[in-house]
């Protein structure tokens, strides 16, 4: 099956988002670390790189995947489950290195509307992750419930996809008014390659909405399939 037009879109802009964001925080922020005793701005730029590829790239492609992927349902499900499960865990290790940066440059933690947002994404995927798992793959509701719950996860899923979404935007605004107010020129280079990124993530998120909440062609081989009844 080939990739329709907006999928094609997206993964355009994804690996878009991804060189920008590798760009700034590798050429402008002097590479990445889990561990730095003197630049400890290395163990920040780790967060946004797996924030933006980890969390909202792959989860990106996890949410188109029951539209892009040509196999079973079956296959189509696992993929889905097993995509959201990296982007998991890769958010939720990016959520620890900004704590582990903020606790070794003495910066308080959860001060600021994009740390709250940002947990409250990461802390909401796991329990749409949770309850999709134990409803639709293990050990699995009953059909007539899982009929019942499928367009309540699709549209929790959104919903999540743009909390995190947001989360991202603010990131984008909040690390630039610090470089700011450090110095840093409104229309210096970094500044507006901020900016460009930011908005290349927010064209990311809603070519994804939109995508995935198009009327499908075939809504049992292309869209989110209905639950079967064994």
């Amino acid at each position: 099956m080939a990739v329709p037009a907006p999928a094609k879109a997206v993964r355009a802009l994804a690996a878009t988002a991804a060189a920008l964001v590798l760009l700034w925080c590798v050429h402008f922020g002097g590479g990445l670390a889990l561990s730095s005793p003197t630049n400890k701005g290395l163990i920040f730029n780790v967060h946004p790189v797996l924030m933006l590829i980890g969390f909202i790239i792959i989860g990106s492609e996890a949410i188109m995947s029951y539209k892009t992927l040509p196999w079973s349902h079956d296959t189509n499900k696992t993929v889905h489950l097993i995509l959201h499960a990296v982007a998991l865990f890769l958010g939720s290790f990016g959520v620890y290195v900004a704590f582990k940066f903020h606790n070794e440059s003495g910066i308080a933690n959860l001060y600021s509307l994009h740390s709250w947002v940002g947990l409250g994404a990461i802390i909401l995927y796991g329990l749409q992750w949770v309850s999709g798992f134990l409803t639709f793959f293990f050990p699995g509701a009953s059909p007539t419930l899982r009929r019942a719950m499928l367009p309540w996860h699709v549209r929790a899923g959104i919903v999540v996809y743009v909390l995190a979404l947001l989360a991202a935007e603010l990131g984008f605004l909040e690390k630039l008014t610090f470089l700011q107010a450090a110095g840093l020129g409104k229309y210096s280079s970094e500044a507006l390659l901020v900016n460009f990124t930011a908005l290349v993530v927010l064209l990311l998120g809603a070519f994804v909405v939109l995508y995935v909440t198009a009327p499908a062609q075939s809504e049992h081989r292309l869209g989110y399939s209905s639950v079967r009844k064994s």
